[in-house]
């Protein structure tokens, strides 16, 4: 399982090397062609050439947490040094600042180290953007539950209930994600073992809560540490009772969006849900002001990080205001 270490933790927040360059002197992109744009990772790498060596080195990337540690790691490779000297830095010298990525996340170096080779060839060329032919696991865009799942198949089989079925499918999703994980269940959704187990009493009466430790892997770990700010935000869009307690659905949302987002990738996937629209459905049914705050329809891991760093006082957007961005399509789906 993708695990962030410190080290990794640590580069994926270092953002010096972050943003556009004005005037750039190479720039080379992956993910970025015709028809790949907001469908797949992607990678800008800007150069500033002076006396033969990489002034300065930019990045921008539309990616997880690991492509954008591989991204500054690289940038920090990169800068100061001699044109000619670049084509040197490996994939490889990239992995060795990180202290070793997971094995499954080797190709976020990949992806890198192509990019900013491709902004040499547009610096030693006539400095138009050049693409790198680079072909990172589509299977990130996948979902990672059918219906087919035997777990989501008992938990749907299960007794009837006042519950809707939407919500049901929801949550059946969550837990067959979370048992996937080799790591304690409730630990992997951001809740308590009383949350699950509410989960089922509610969404699946009658099921056999041993249906979840034999469907379950073998523990491996702790699921990655979420953001706190990010959990913040969320349980801040809770809808109350009359009585003022939480509505039990959407805190358990809450709590499991902000426990999910500290996956790699997509979110939508990250929950283990059918499609990328489904999630702005629930969060549209148990977090409506949220749903309203988001009103343009931005994807949902990068709206929430986002607000975290407005709250922070600074921004790695390229243009203050989204409607004049170039990368708007990186940021936002119609399908949301």
């Amino acid at each position: 399982m993708s695990t962030y270490t410190d080290t990794i933790r640590r580069w994926a927040t270092d953002l010096r090397r972050s943003g556009p360059l004005e005037g750039a002197d190479g720039t080379g992109e992956v993910g970025l062609g015709a028809g790949e744009i907001g469908r797949r990772l992607a990678v800008r790498f800007a150069l500033r050439v002076r006396d033969g060596r990489a002034e300065s080195v930019r990045f921008q990337v539309f990616g997880c947490g690991f492509t954008i540690a591989a991204c500054a790691a690289a940038a920090a490779l990169a800068e100061g040094i001699r044109l000619e000297e670049i084509p040197a830095v490996t994939a490889t010298d990239v992995d060795a600042v990180l202290d070793g990525l997971p094995p499954e996340r080797g190709y976020c170096a990949d992806l890198a180290v192509a990019a900013l080779q491709a902004a040499v060839a547009s610096a030693r060329g006539d400095a138009h953007a050049v693409q790198a032919a680079v072909n990172p696991r589509e299977e990130d865009h996948a979902p990672r539950i059918s219906a087919d799942d035997p777990l989501y198949r008992a938990l749907m089989a299960g007794s009837a209930t006042d519950v809707p079925e939407a919500d049901r499918r929801l949550f059946a999703c969550l837990l067959c994600v979370a048992a996937q994980e080799g790591c304690e269940m409730a630990a992997a959704l951001g809740l308590t073992p009383e949350d699950v187990a509410a989960i089922l009493e509610s969404c699946f009466p009658g099921a056999d809560p041993e249906l979840l430790v034999r469907h379950a892997t073998p523990e491996a770990g702790p699921p990655p540490e979420h953001n706190k700010t990010v959990l913040g935000i969320l349980l801040s869009h809770v809808p109350q009772e009359k009585d003022g307690r939480d509505l039990p659905a959407s805190a358990w949302l809450a709590r499991i969006i902000a426990a999910r987002a500290a996956h790699p990738g997509h979110l939508w996937r990250a929950m283990g849900l059918f499609d990328r629209p489904e999630l702005s459905r629930a969060i549209r049914r148990h977090l409506p002001s949220l749903a309203a705050a988001n009103n343009k329809g931005m994807r949902w891991k990068r709206y929430l990080f986002k607000q975290v760093c407005e709250m922070g006082g600074g921004t790695v957007c390229k243009a203050p205001d989204c409607g004049v961005c170039s990368d708007y399509s990186l940021c936002f789906d119609t399908q949301e």
